[in-house]
């Protein structure tokens, strides 16, 4: 018997990755006072490498070199934007930092389109209108001139882009998990040799610090990052990209919910455009005349 899903079930895991990673900017904002964002980045990679091993199925493989290959890139590609982003938030604010980092939501159909001249079924209004949901979140608060941090997480938006692109090529091609793990082992090494070149701990210097590197380790890494290779293998990258996004607003629903901070009206208002454009986004991507990468057909074998 044939099943045929619609687009909804990748938006969903889409979805529940954005509000993992969204709550994980509480635990990377408490991790960095017990160590740097290099030797955070390489443990958290690490558990979450790890914690996938145990799921391994034997499947055959197109070709182990190009396995080897899609997941260097993707896992380079990981390192430099986490690494940019994590290294700049020490010296630009949350809210400049959040809008700056969601540009990646217009550098997906701009890249799709230099680099493989695909035109992406992007909505304009849902685009226009996350970027206006972002500026609400964060307060608009993008006035004044750039530091190096805001420089540095505004790098890191161009190289989630290329990782979202690079994610939606080779996870049509190969199995989710053994890429999974092979970018979060890559991303986990390069971590490591940065740690252990210009940072001075590697380890937290407090029990405490490990709360957060297990939260971002299992389920930011291990849940989040897989579900983002499970559903992108049904779903464009400029409608993921804009699923995705709402990472912001579950980052301020964590900030609300954990650390007492106070949303507002504007925040509220952002939140609401954010949900709006996905919505847009999503019914778009439901069309009729969909092209068979935006409508998945699953064997039920039972």
């Amino acid at each position: 018997m044939r099943k045929e899903l619609t687009p909804r079930l990748p938006d969903l895991l889409l979805l529940l990755a954005s509000g993992i990673w969204g709550f994980a900017f509480v635990a990377q904002r408490a991790g960095m006072e017990f160590q740097g964002p290099f030797g955070f980045n390489a443990i958290r990679f690490a558990l979450g490498a790890l914690s996938l091993i145990p799921l391994f199925r034997k499947e055959p493989l197109p070709s182990r070199r190009s396995l080897l290959f899609g997941g260097g890139l993707c896992g380079s590609a990981l390192f430099l934007a986490a690494s940019l982003q994590q290294v700049g938030m020490e010296s630009t604010s949350a809210g400049r930092g959040g809008f700056l980092t969601g540009l990646y939501i217009l550098f997906v159909p701009l890249f799709s389109l230099l680099v493989t001249k695909r035109k992406e079924k992007a909505s304009i209004p849902a685009v226009l209108l996350a970027l206006l949901g972002l500026y609400l979140l964060v307060g608009g608060d993008i006035r004044g001139g750039f530091n190096r941090g805001d420089i540095l997480v505004f790098v890191s938006s161009l190289f989630w882009a290329v990782h979202i692109l690079l994610v939606d090529r080779f996870s049509r091609l190969f199995p989710p998990l053994k890429l999974a793990v092979l970018q979060y082992s890559l991303c986990s090494v390069l971590s490591l040799a940065s740690s252990l070149l210009f940072e001075k701990r590697l380890f937290p210097s407090s029990p405490q610090g490990w709360v957060p590197l297990l939260y971002g380790g299992f389920l930011s890494i291990g849940v989040a990052y897989t579900l983002q290779i499970v559903a992108q293998k049904r779903t464009p990258p400029s409608h993921a990209a804009l699923i995705l996004s709402l990472e912001s607003p579950f980052a301020l629903l964590g900030g609300w919910l954990i650390l007492g901070e106070s949303m507002g009206v504007r925040g509220l208002l952002g939140c609401a455009l954010m949900l709006a454009a996905m919505v847009i986004s999503s019914l778009k991507s439901g069309e009729p005349g969909e092209s068979p990468r935006e409508r998945v057909e699953i064997t039920d074998q039972r």
